[in-house]
Order: C-alpha cells, then structure tokens, then sequence
C-alpha cells in the first residue's frame, strides 16, 4: 500500500508508481469495504488494459483514438477554515493510457475528500490529476465545475434512432458480430446511428450498466437491424463499459470497414459516477452533454 504525506497546500501525491497486474476479481467489487475518512489515493485500482485488448487481435499501439469521460457528482471536501465545498467533477482519462481505473475504487477514493481541508480548488484539482495520472499511466485532465446551474446540461444523442425497429430478436449474449452488415455496392452515406437499448454487466459483481450509444461512420451503408441485434446481444455479456465500446469499435472496423469510425457510450451513473468512453478512428474529444437517463 502506498503512503502519502500531507501539507498546508493540500494532499500530495507519492513519488513514484508501479501499477500492478490488477484483474477485476481482486478488486474491491462485490466486497464491503469501509468508507475512507481522508485522503487515500492507494484506493484506486488500475486494471491493464492489455489483457481485454488482447481478445480483440489488438497487439501494441490500439488503432484508435478517444478518451474516457468521467463525471463525478459527489465531490466534497473541506477549505481551509472547515466550511465544507461542493463541485461536480470532470475527468478524461486517455484511450492510450495503459490502465483503466475501476469504479468502485474510484468512487471511494473521492469520498475520501469529504472530511480532508484543502487550500485551495487549484490544489484540489492538482492532485486529482496527479494520482489519476500516475493510477492510469498517462495525462489525465481535471475540470471542477460549479454544482449549481447548467455545469452539465442535458442534450439529444443526435442521429437516426434505431430503438423503433420492428425486429424478432432471440440472441442477448455473447456478442454476436456476425450481425453486422453492409449493403455491399451502395453508394457511401455518412450517418450517426444511436440506441438507449445498449446493457451490458459488470465482470465482476453480475450487475447491469446502462447505456446510450451514438456511432457516427462514413462509408458503405450499416444494416440497421443488423446493428441493433449487435447492440442487443451485449445484453448479458460481462465486461467493463471501456471494453465494450473498444468492442463495438473493433467489430465494426473488421465487419463494416467504414472510412471513418467513432463510438461514443454514455453509460447512467452509479455510485455518483457516469463513465462515456469515446473511441475513433480520428483524434477527437467527447463533448460532455447529459442525456436524461444520466
């Protein structure tokens, strides 16, 4: 377990950090697990992204770009003087980066802070970027936004909804790429197509993540009864919501061979946290509008 030492500026991060060869099954899922009073960075549970990558034929360098967007809704901590402080968080943590953080080691992490006195917002931020950054081996980018008004405020996935299909549907595991299709010889169409009906579950714990999916591509036309049976056959697949998206991303690649590619999920909240992991063939960021499930 790491240590760590305090100052008048705020809590500061180790020096140094080797991630270990975490796996789901030895994190604090599924475990009771006490509540930290202060400042615990080692709470946070990397898990390498390479062994998941790995089933994809991803070997090295992914053939993607993107990020995963956090939010957090439940960050507290105290200033200076004791008077506790609210904001909504915002974390975007590099597709490129070697490691993923586990949620429910995240989420215990932050309430961490709840009883911690820190100078400062600029301190406060500071050392989240710093035991993200070092948790998940790359820059991660930290934003503090006021918990009143329209920090986030809530929009439309945009695009051809595909949820009012009238289909026959039989298959809800383990996803089936087999599904997607192109029309072969049509002429290319550039489309964003969204569903609300993506569900897939925890690897560790069983439970259910839900989620909104928008794939923007350009090139020959997707079967669209195809792709939902695809979507709908992440029912009851285990996985975490990063894997599925990268998933998404390579089945398509392989099935469709679009020109241009991105997956964007946003997946409801839990624990005070939503993930919307971001993958495309082109370096892009999410841009962080809610929808009303979220």
């Amino acid at each position: 377990m790491r240590t760590s030492r305090r100052n008048a500026d705020g809590p500061q991060v180790p020096a140094g950090y080797n991630a270990p060869m975490n796996t789901p099954d030895a994190s604090l899922l599924g475990k009771p697990t006490p509540h930290a009073n202060h400042y615990a960075p080692e709470l946070l549970f990397p898990i390498p992204r390479a062994a998941k990558r790995a089933e994809l034929g991803i070997a090295g360098a992914p053939p993607f770009h993107g990020e995963d967007l956090w939010n957090a809704y439940e960050l507290s901590w105290l200033d200076a003087r004791g008077k506790p402080c609210a904001a909504l968080a915002e974390f975007r943590v590099p597709a490129s980066s070697p490691n993923l953080i586990e949620s429910k080691s995240f989420k215990l992490y932050l309430n961490g802070f709840a009883q911690e006195r820190i100078e400062s917002r600029k301190a406060l931020m500071a050392t989240l970027a710093r035991d993200l950054s070092a948790a998940t081996g790359a820059d991660v980018a930290v934003s503090l936004l006021p918990a009143d008004g329209d920090a986030l405020p809530v929009a439309v996935l945009e695009g051809t909804l595909l949820d009012a299909l009238e289909l026959d549907i039989d298959h809800y595991g383990p996803p089936e790429p087999d599904f997607l299709a192109i029309q072969a010889g049509a002429a290319p169409v550039e489309e964003t197509l969204v569903s609300h009906l993506l569900r897939s579950n925890c690897p560790v714990t069983g439970q259910p993540d839900w989620g909104s999916i928008a794939i923007h591509y350009r090139g020959a036309p997707i079967d669209h009864a195809g792709l939902l049976r695809y979507l709908v056959s992440f029912r009851t697949h285990n996985e975490f919501h990063e894997q599925c998206v990268e998933r998404v991303f390579m089945d398509l690649r392989a099935r469709c061979a679009p020109a241009e590619l991105s997956v964007l999920a946003r997946y409801t909240r839990r624990g005070g946290l939503d993930i919307n992991p971001l993958r495309a063939s082109t370096p892009q960021h999410a841009e962080n509008l809610r929808t009303v499930r979220q």
